[in-house]
């Protein structure tokens, strides 16, 4: 059996939840209630929970999942199963308007990219290395035909790019490039660094991101294009 009072407030939320999909404050139960304060809605909740017509969900603020209903109240709302379903309702968190241009959320499908060591950004480094771990990347990084792999950044000359030092970077391999284009250049098979290209007649243009760097122009037969920059990993 319910008192009056705790009759009253199951009712009340009962309704609320059926109107907004979400229960009243508890400064709307006291008002709806005629108390004076928040303690007294507190022992009703209380009372209600222990006779089995409420649940308070932990770690949930004033989250409260109706468990059943008296007869008076039309208990009949039953599933399926033919039992009570209960509904978890959430105070003042009432689901939020999606943004105008909001998209699914998908999950992730990752790959796994050999680094083949260290690239330069700024003065050109070693020839690119053997593959010394692998690094999990979205698969919609993988772009176009060919072998891909990555490279950590070393320097900063592309960082008007948006390419940091300690960046991994993502490359498709070929061995073409349009102008405009951020490559890996292998330079008198020696040195591979990380550039814009640019083709100047029977010259190449390696260009940095960086005014602190000079645009190198080298003989073409002494570049070669190892790939071309598809993505970019930063770990914070």
């Amino acid at each position: 059996m319910l008192t009056k009072k705790q009759l009253d407030l199951l009712e009340f939320i009962h309704k609320r939840v059926q109107r907004d999909g979400v229960p009243p404050s508890f400064d709307e139960m006291k008002d709806a209630l005629d108390l004076r304060s928040k303690s007294g809605i507190h022992r009703l909740i209380t009372a209600l929970e222990e006779r089995g017509f409420i649940r308070r969900l932990a770690h949930r603020a004033r989250a409260l999942e109706i468990i059943k209903l008296p007869e008076s109240m039309g208990g009949d709302m039953i599933g399926e199963s033919g039992g009570f379903t209960p509904r978890v309702i959430e105070g003042d968190r009432p689901e939020a308007a999606q943004p105008a241009n909001a998209q699914p959320v998908a999950p992730v499908h990752a790959l796994e990219l050999p680094v083949m060591g260290r690239i330069a950004a700024g003065v050109p480094i070693e020839a690119i290395a053997h593959a010394s771990h692998n690094v999990a990347v979205p698969g919609d990084m993988i772009a176009g035909p060919g072998q891909h792999y990555a490279l950590e950044v070393k320097g900063d000359s592309m960082i008007e790019a948006g390419i940091n030092d300690g960046d991994v970077v993502v490359i498709r391999e070929t061995s073409t490039a349009d102008n405009g284009d951020i490559v890996v250049a292998l330079v008198d098979d020696q040195e591979a660094t990380l550039k814009k290209f640019y083709r100047r007649g029977n010259a190449i243009a390696l260009e940095a991101a960086n005014p602190a760097y000079e645009t190198r122009v080298l003989p073409e037969d002494q570049v070669k294009v190892q790939g071309r920059l598809v993505g970019l990993i930063r770990t914070y």
